[in-house]
């Protein structure tokens, strides 16, 4: 992880980006065109050719540096000396193949001067725009993550300076956890030591923590793996910060933070592009599937309440991204809307189905509301399957490593789905099989994987599902 996962504003960061590639590419051919204009000068097919030429050359010496990390700390004057250089560049080339086309002379100098000049201010103020908006969504209190680091060793103390040194890492430090007295420590009172490791559990828990970083000595192995074993029943975060600073390493790799390399054990599949990607598809794809199906929604929420008293809709509390409440929607297909403490989990021939909902469940169109859940960002078209609130907090005291399964958001339908596993778990052995196809899908998520889970789907829903009561 060198660039914090902005889950919730990944798109956002994405498109501003993507602004700051073409702002000067764009910016260079209109300034010409308008400038040319109130010159007085035709813009004929040479400025046409040097528009188009400068527009081309910009995107490669105007782009945004590639790096990974958002430095939100760059001061102005070094932003704009480097826009200026680079413009300068820019203009160089488009002078040096002006002379070997000889093409030189058909451009007046004082159209050039005068094009050069204000399109600099127009691409420095841009930038600064950009750079400022890209700020303000980095920094926004919802990507805000709270941090606590087990161990205290160099590069511990190093990680969490770094993270206070850079917000864009949306990462806040809370302390350290280490079984030594703190007087054997070598941590600074910027960073308090919380507790111990027997305490990190309870503490993560009670105070939503989201990331955890592991800097024990490779020497205490079993104890990090102690640790993992005992953080499976949460959607925590979690990496490991390997004490490189014992060795004498030259040119070693690995992902960092500010320098400090980690390694990552549990995280979202979903982080920097990927994220980006997996919200544009779903929004494509839901798009794509609910407007031609808004008809036959609304027919079937005319049919429910001509058949049955309630309403259309039944609303359901269940778990989302990090294991926070959601409400998930559905067609009602039951007698009942049950969303308490105990839900019972639907059997064949349940009688609180009603006629029209058992037709609706076996083609799953009780599903068709949730495509409104996609819209809203609460869930996604491919995911694990969100379960009721009441049959969550079962199965994680029961299953290993349930919970992280909420590490994406919960989806319309999945790779446990489209494997077989779907309709009533009466054995705990059928939700473990749900469990682990949910967690493969997080371990082998790819585009092309998502595309055939929905292919198979649409598959599955024409041929008709006989496990779906």
């Amino acid at each position: 992880m060198s660039r914090p996962v902005l889950l919730k504003s990944s798109l956002a960061v994405a498109v501003v980006r993507l602004l700051q590639s073409l702002a000067p590419g764009c910016l260079l051919p209109a300034t010409l065109y308008i400038i040319a204009r109130i010159f007085g000068i035709p813009f004929d097919e040479p400025l046409q050719v040097l528009a188009a030429v400068s527009g081309v050359l910009s995107f490669v010496a105007l782009e945004p540096e590639s790096d990974d990390m958002l430095d939100l700390d760059i001061e102005a004057p070094v932003i704009v000396t480097e826009v200026v250089l680079r413009l300068a560049l820019t203009m160089g080339l488009l002078y040096f193949l002006g002379i070997v086309t000889g093409h030189r002379d058909e451009f007046p100098r004082q159209l050039m001067f005068t094009w050069a000049a204000i399109s600099t201010v127009l691409i420095c103020i841009s930038d600064a725009a950009l750079r400022s908006t890209m700020r303000w969504i980095v920094l926004s209190r919802q990507n805000e993550r709270s941090a606590v680091i087990v161990g205290v060793n160099a590069g511990s103390i190093l990680l969490a300076a770094r993270l206070k040194k850079h917000p864009e890492y949306c990462t806040s430090v809370r302390g350290f956890f280490d079984d030594r007295a703190v007087e054997r420590l070598d941590a600074t009172g910027d960073v308090p030591i919380i507790g111990q490791l027997s305490d990190l559990v309870a503490y993560t828990a009670r105070e939503g923590i989201g990331v955890i970083f592991i800097a024990l000595p490779l020497r205490h192995i079993q104890r990090v793996m102690h640790l993992l074993d005992q953080l499976r029943d949460s959607t925590m975060s979690i990496y490991y910060v390997p004490d490189v600073y014992v060795f004498d390493l030259i040119q070693a790799r690995s992902g960092d933070i500010g320098g400090v390399p980690i390694i990552a054990m549990c995280e979202t599949p979903f982080f920097g592009f990927r994220g980006v990607l997996k919200r544009l598809s779903d929004v494509f794809f839901t798009l794509c599937i609910l407007l031609p199906l808004m008809p036959v929604m609304l027919l079937i929420a005319a049919g429910i309440r001509l058949t049955s008293r309630g309403p259309a809709i039944f609303k359901q509390r269940r778990y989302g991204l990090d294991g926070k409440e959601i409400v998930v929607y559905k067609f009602r297909s039951m007698y009942v809307a049950e969303d308490g403490k105990h839900v019972a989990q639907a059997q064949k021939d349940d009688p609180r189905v009603t006629p029209l909902g058992r037709f609706l469940r076996k083609t799953s169109l009780d599903e068709l509301p949730q495509l409104i859940n996609v819209l809203q960002g609460r869930m996604s078209l491919v995911g694990p399957r969100p379960h009721a609130v009441a049959h969550n907090e079962m199965y994680r005291a029961l299953i290993k490593g349930y919970m992280m399964r909420h590490k994406v958001l919960p989806g319309i339908t999945g790779l446990a789905q489209v494997n077989g596993c779907r309709g009533e778990t009466a054995e705990l052995a059928q939700m473990q099989a749900r469990v682990n196809y949910d967690l493969d899908y997080l371990r082998q998520w790819s585009p092309l994987l998502d595309l055939q889970i929905i292919l198979k789907t649409a598959a599955q829903v024409l041929k008709g599902d006989r496990r779906a009561y």
